[in-house]
């Protein structure tokens, strides 16, 4: 795992560096707080670059590889992020934030009804987080259904 630590670290090195060269061409209005919008992106970014050198300068010791069924669970969460990250804008936050978590939960090894109630109440809480407390312009819902 050493190698691959170090790998993975430069690799999300670069990447970072990348996230950086991006978030430069934000486009910030007359009427933007002092901060600006291109902060966030850059602390974001920042964490990344440490965590990355930590990987690169201190690696774990060897490790084993996960086997099949472990790889298959990490190809669901896989796929699961990736359509959740396709499904929010056409279908508001509230319902693929539901699924996902609830999907997520389940196979972290909880019990299905548990599982669906946790996604549902991570979902229902975090649009109150963002919408509410945050004041961030949020869908929560698909056009026409609400919020």
């Amino acid at each position: 795992m050493i190698r691959g630590d170090r790998i993975f670290g430069s690799v999300m090195i670069v990447v970072a560096l990348g996230y950086i060269l991006s978030a430069r061409g934000i486009q910030t209005s007359f009427m933007s707080d002092p901060v600006g919008p291109r902060i966030f992106p850059y602390m974001i970014a920042t964490v990344i670059i440490l965590s990355a050198l930590v990987m690169v300068l201190r690696p774990d010791p060897d490790q084993d590889w996960p086997a099949g069924p472990m790889v298959a669970q990490l190809g669901l969460a896989l796929v699961v992020l990736v359509a959740y990250a396709y499904a929010i804008t056409p279908l508001g936050f509230l319902i693929p934030t539901a699924i996902a978590s609830g999907i997520l939960s389940w196979q972290i090894g909880g019990h299905p009804m548990r599982a669906a109630l946790s996604g549902l109440g991570l979902s229902v809480g975090l649009f109150v987080l963002f919408r509410v407390i945050l004041g961030l312009g949020l869908k929560g819902l698909p056009a026409g259904m609400g919020f």
